[in-house]
């Protein structure tokens, strides 16, 4: 994390029991801030406080912010894009209800600043050689939606009331940790531990812009602490790779052979996420792993470990 006192400040993280969530409540403790977890599960250190609920449920919001809070982290979401689609109304309820009723327990409780995991997928389908800060809002699935809606409210939440809110519209997220996670790095690790073939949705022609779980906690600790990062903030290492780049980056690294088979594209997906994160550079974050093959050393070395928990 960036060099700045967070000693004795109340820190609620809203879905800090999750894959990035146990990154910034790490971070964050080791900084000296005093941290509260609210999420559906418990966290894996029982020495972390939390209360354990719906962040859509006044009584759980009571006691995340019972003593006051000085800063939120708000990671708690439906995060999968397929399962927002299959239950849009969940999605809602906790994406958006969730987050009207946070921001309200925030601003009765004196919170004065909010870092929010936002995605580029509020933007849709690209209209420019890369996405920015500017693109228009045209989410193509209820996760994005959802999103999106999130951050009006923040930015509602920042012009009248004063609750500055920095809304980090992150890219795919991957590093220590994953074993849970759904996500494209995931999946490749668990069929070199299973055996199992990989399948890729479409031609594998699809880019992504890949961004390491350390670089987006330093984000998230600026977005806490400094006046700068306020509204929405494109956060990613500024270099897209194909799924099928990808693939060939975690072969070099594991030294494994991955079998792999194509498959129907999924739908809402986007065919191009080519971020440029010029705005965050200038507030004073820059990616210490812009590298996705630099990165995937420690993610491999990881899961190698022969531990069944690495494959969950």
């Amino acid at each position: 994390m960036p060099t700045s006192d967070l000693t004795g400040r109340r820190v609620l993280v809203t879905g800090g029991s999750g894959f990035i969530g146990r990154h910034v409540v790490s971070a964050l403790s080791a900084e000296g801030a005093v941290v509260r977890v609210v999420d559906l599960r418990a966290p894996d250190d029982p020495a972390v406080d939390a209360v354990l609920g719906d962040i859509a449920d006044p009584h759980v919001l009571e006691q995340a912010f019972a003593g006051g809070c000085d800063s939120i982290v708000h990671l708690a979401a439906v995060t999968s894009v397929l399962r927002s689609l299959q239950q849009p109304e969940l999605t809602y309820r906790t994406n958006v209800a969730g987050t009207a009723a946070l921001l309200e327990a925030g601003r009765a409780a004196g919170t004065t600043s909010l870092a929010f995991a936002s995605t580029n997928a509020v933007t849709g389908p690209m209209h420019e050689p890369a996405i920015t800060e500017a693109a228009t809002l045209e989410p193509m699935t209820p996760y994005g939606s959802t999103k999106a809606a999130g951050e009006m409210l923040m930015s509602a939440y920042t012009a009248s009331y004063g609750l500055r809110c920095a809304c980090l519209r992150l890219t795919n997220v991957y590093g220590l940790g994953m074993q849970a996670k759904d996500s494209i790095v995931a999946r490749l690790m668990r069929c070199i531990r299973l055996g199992t073939t990989f399948e890729i949705y479409g031609d594998g022609t699809q880019v992504r812009d890949y961004v390491h779980v350390l670089d987006v906690v330093a984000a998230m600790h600026l977005a806490l602490v400094s006046d700068a990062w306020s509204g929405p903030m494109v956060i990613g290492s500024g270099s897209s790779l194909s799924v099928l780049e990808v693939i060939d980056a975690v072969r070099e690294v594991s030294g494994a052979d991955i079998d792999v088979r194509h498959g129907p594209a999924k739908p809402g997906e986007m065919p191009a996420v080519i971020v440029e994160p010029a705005r965050a550079h200038a507030a004073g974050w820059t990616p210490r792993l812009p590298s996705l093959r630099d990165g995937l050393v420690g993610v491999w070395e990881e899961w190698s470990q022969p531990e069944a928990q690495a494959v969950r």
